[in-house]
């Protein structure tokens, strides 16, 4: 029986038969188009997002416009049951690459990010401390062209533990027991005024 013949909506977006996944999925759902099982670059990520945000200023009329920009994100999820630091010097080395494929360097780029997020059994020390002190972001021709920035989050959900890189704020929809963190990372409302809340 369909959701329709339940009475319940049925869900734009794909479903996962792992439950923690699928409750991640519904966090995600509303500012990300998510897709399932994606293959990038010969490597498959359970999970995979991408947010779309633009700004422009007009004149007049929508028609009138200009100094539009945009910025987005690349998630990818993958799991790695005891990931090694190696492991996420190839998740950014990957983010690297996508970088010099994906991006269209122009007056209308602001910044892209590629967040790679690692589901792990447990985080050792190490991996802890190499993310909790990561930073990787890429001036596009000094900065004229914006910026792309590579971002990290490990996560262990039976642990109810986390570690992301500094810009990752994406970490909130993965640790739903850090809800009431009381120092908590900027959200999308944030990021969204941080990109484009530039004084008129």
């Amino acid at each position: 029986m369909s959701r329709d013949d339940e009475g319940e909506p049925e869900l734009d977006r794909p479903e996962w038969d792992d439950e923690y996944l699928d409750r991640v999925a519904e966090r995600l759902m509303y500012h990300y188009d998510l897709e399932k099982d994606e293959r990038v670059r010969d490597r498959r990520f359970p999970l995979v997002g991408r947010l779309l945000m633009e700004s422009r200023k007009q004149f007049l009329h929508p028609s009138l416009n200009y100094a539009r920009e945009n910025a987005r994100e690349h998630l990818f999820v993958d799991r790695i049951a005891a990931p090694t630091v190696a492991d996420l010097d190839r998740l950014v080395e990957l983010g690297h690459a996508l970088a010099d494929l994906w991006i269209e360097a122009d007056e209308e780029h602001r910044s892209t990010e590629f967040t790679f997020v690692v589901l792990a059994d447990d985080l050792g020390d190490e991996v802890r401390e190499h993310v909790s002190g990561f930073r990787d972001r890429t001036l596009l021709k000094y900065g004229y062209y914006g910026h792309y920035e590579v971002n990290l989050v490990v996560v262990a959900p039976g642990a109810e533990a986390y570690v992301a890189s500094s810009e990752a704020d994406v970490w909130r929809a993965f640790a739903p027991w850090a809800d009431e963190d009381p120092d908590p990372e900027p959200g999308l409302v944030a990021r969204l005024r941080g990109l484009f809340g530039r004084s008129e």
